[in-house]
């Protein structure tokens, strides 16, 4: 594994090429944005320009808003790539002044925070752009790259260390680990103290940290308030801001207003094993684990997220529980149907609850285990 080939969006952003839209490839730090964007420049046609949003000139240039000096320095050129725009501060109007006076000109930025970067963008570009967010590494990738021995031989190591482009290329445990504390402190804490009005720095590695032992479980705030010692306003606030720098994913739960339904508390899910498994600091085989349930369910969810992402299966995420603890793990709403699924680690027998299938004609249930996880996520 010394070179990551066919990612996705590498073709997807060529062929969005010419279509009078801004092609913004979001994602965590440290997923491939670069290697993508570097890849898509080796085969465009005409004459490109690869900058960075932390070059002082670049930064400069464009926060100046200055339409004859932004014209004049890219006359010539019919694609500009920017990496990590969001270090821009005026980015959204640049962008805006560039695409509405710059004829027949292609333009490409990356961002490692969707909370910087779509706010800046957001109203400046309502409509004129096009929005691509990669993941680390999916099953999906490496099944098309490799095959289905590869991901089971290394499953193990997927559920500990999660799928980090650099993590993967490892094969030292002790370097996987030291890769993984390191973009736990240097990239997503970093640019979270980062934000504005950030005041409580341990609060947040304590906020996360609770999350990680609270996979597959309803999240209550007033509880996370409690003991945190600080208000409920703000840890609404603090996970939104995970969520929006691609460490965590809400799920809410589904419900028809039956009286019976939770519908009103989330629970989260990691983006990635690995950086879960960090927060807690155990890297511990699975045969040593208590907690070899919440793994096999964190990966399933992202491994599951980022296949309907890449595929553009458009659906609604959600659990599904009662107050009386009948539950599905994982609802999908699309096409006018629901697919209800239960995650085991074990393969065991278990039938669809009675209330599901009652209330919900049109529902499916499926168990995903080792026998059939494959055909879930790839």
């Amino acid at each position: 594994m010394n070179e990551w080939l066919n990612r996705f969006y590498e073709k997807e952003l060529l062929n969005n090429l010419n279509k009078g839209k801004i092609l913004i490839l979001l994602g965590p730090r440290q997923v491939g944005k670069t290697s993508i964007l570097l890849k898509v420049k080796e085969k465009i046609v005409g004459r490109d320009f690869y900058g960075l949003g932390d070059d002082m000139v670049i930064n400069n240039l464009l926060n100046s808003l200055d339409l004859e000096k932004i014209k004049n320095f890219f006359n010539g050129f019919t694609t500009i790539i920017i990496d990590e725009a969001q270090r821009i501060k005026n980015i959204g109007l640049a962008l805006k002044l560039m695409i509405d006076n710059i004829e027949e000109i292609n333009i490409i930025v990356s961002g490692s925070s969707s909370f910087k970067l779509l706010s800046k963008v957001g109203e400046p570009l309502t409509g004129r752009y096009k929005l691509f967010l990669l993941f680390p590494l999916s099953m999906l990738e490496l099944k098309n790259q490799y095959d289905n021995s590869f991901i089971i031989r290394n499953l193990d190591n997927f559920l500990i260390y999660g799928t980090y482009p650099e993590v993967l290329t490892t094969a030292d445990i002790n370097e996987k680990r030291e890769i993984l504390i390191n973009l736990r402190d240097s990239y997503l804490f970093k640019d979270i103290f980062e934000l504005d009005n950030i005041k409580n720095s341990d609060k947040l590695s304590d906020l996360l940290r609770l999350l990680a032992f609270q996979i597959g479980k309803e999240v209550s705030l007033n509880e996370l308030s409690n003991n945190l010692g600080i208000a409920k306003q703000t840890v609404a606030r603090y996970l939104d801001l995970f969520e929006k720098m691609f460490i965590i994913k809400k799920v809410r739960g589904f419900s028809r207003n039956l009286r019976n339904e939770i519908r009103k508390t989330a629970r989260y899910y990691f983006l990635d094993n690995g950086i879960r498994n960090s927060l807690i600091m155990n890297f511990n085989d699975l045969v040593f684990r208590d907690d070899i349930g919440m793994l096999w369910e964190n990966f399933l969810f992202s491994e599951r997220l980022k296949y309907i992402t890449y595929k553009k299966i458009f659906s609604n995420i959600y659990f599904w529980r009662t107050h009386t603890k009948k539950e599905v793990d994982y609802v999908e709403e699309r096409d006018g149907k629901l697919f209800g699924y239960e995650f085991k680690w074990k393969d065991k027998k278990i039938k669809p609850p009675d209330l599901w299938k009652k209330t919900y004609k049109n529902s499916s249930f499926e168990v995903i285990n080792k026998n059939n996880y494959l055909n879930f996520i790839t």
